[in-house]
């Protein structure tokens, strides 16, 4: 049986791939990306110019990237591009792409053609969007985001937990309230104008990528622009692969990115739910001398007394067991969680039994 050789994208690693989408995505090996984040042009079909009330001009976009002979030349090279996309995912693998409502309905139909698993559309709240001058229309204050699984089987990354205290402990929403791109944060080209009509927040990005990678994932970028992506996976210790056909574009994202500071590892650590912590007997605590045999434990308000024995289970009245179980014997509950009902002595303090887990978790994630 012969042995096979694992993708190697290392040589793109931290590169902006200056091309055509559709050719330069070729390059990216099979199966050696993490995430993908498109922000594809839109399409928007503006014809002629766009005017204020006062007749001066609005700077929209106009550019030939975004515009395509029909719906048809717009969904085939949709399909192209996408079709390429999955084709570089990792088997976990999931992608992230914005549009409005002039595209993202026939983005989502060809995802899902294409056999990607929808799992979340985000809707971006802009909290200061362009007016509608014309006043033919509501004012289009959003924007929309798709969140995809490379198939319906992907075990995709999802950080739950991070994203809640992110919140401050409530579930993030699938409405994000941000600002467009404005003030420092704008690039802009030498006559001061902005560089680039659709650069996107960081915010936008440092959520997307802190929500769904890890430090070390390779994040695609196939519609590079102005280099956001690349900043924002930077920052966050993540690996950026860019692809841009404008060469002032790629020239300005890569002055952006190296002018980035990467945060330091232990800003990068990311919360993680309990179940995914590794399981700590209490046995291993006595193991450690953390706890020891003949050690009294108590409730938190010392009504309750039981001595720890070198079983690792705990004795109190004319019971014995488990600290889970005895705990909720002696509250006459049918369940407890005896980590945080428990408490030993130290000194003159009742310390919760919880403390002495959690240093033996910090020690072996050290060694791992």
């Amino acid at each position: 049986m012969g042995y096979q050789t694992r993708p190697d994208i290392r040589p793109l690693h931290n590169r902006i791939l200056v091309g055509d989408c559709l050719t330069e995505l070729k390059r990216i090996p099979t199966g050696s990306v993490d995430l993908v984040f498109a922000d594809p042009p839109y399409n928007l079909q503006l014809s002629g110019n766009l005017t204020r009330p006062d007749q001066s001009r609005v700077d929209a976009v106009d550019d030939d990237w975004d515009k395509f002979s029909s719906f048809a030349a717009y969904d085939k090279f949709t399909h192209a591009w996408l079709k390429e996309c999955r084709r570089a995912l990792k088997p976990d693998g999931a992608l992230w792409v914005i549009g409005s409502y002039h595209n993202i309905f026939r983005v989502g139909a060809i995802l899902q053609d294409l056999g990607f698993w929808i799992l979340n559309d985000i809707v971006w709240r802009k909290t200061n969007p362009m007016p509608n001058f014309r006043g033919r229309r509501f004012t289009n204050a959003h924007e929309t985001l798709i969140w995809a699984g490379r198939s319906q089987e992907t075990k995709y990354t999802f950080h739950y937990e991070a994203m809640k205290i992110f919140n401050d402990d409530l579930q993030m929403r699938s409405d994000w309230t941000l600002s467009l791109c404005t003030g420092g944060e704008r690039l802009k080209n030498d006559a001061g104008q902005k560089l680039h009509p659709t650069q996107k927040p960081e915010a936008l990005l440092h959520r997307v990528l802190l929500s769904s990678t890890n430090p070390g994932d390779v994040v695609l970028d196939p519609f590079f622009g102005t280099g956001t992506t690349g900043a924002a996976a930077k920052q966050l210790g993540r690996v950026f692969v860019g692809i841009e056909q404008d060469e002032t574009y790629a020239e300005a994202a890569m002055a952006r990115i190296m002018a980035t500071e990467q945060l330091p590892a232990e800003a990068l650590k990311v919360t993680t739910p309990k179940r995914a912590e590794p399981r700590i007997p209490f046995g291993t605590l006595l193991e450690r001398g953390l706890v020891k045999a003949g050690d009294t434990l108590f409730d938190p308000a010392e009504r309750v007394a039981a001595r720890v024995r070198a079983d690792g289970s705990i004795a109190c009245r004319d019971a014995s067991g488990s600290i889970h179980k005895i705990g909720a014997y002696v509250q006459g509950a049918e369940a407890c969680n005896g980590w945080t009902f428990w408490h030993v002595r130290k000194g003159t303090n009742l310390v919760p039994i919880d403390v002495f887990r959690q240093q033996v978790r910090a020690e072996l994630g050290a060694m791992a």
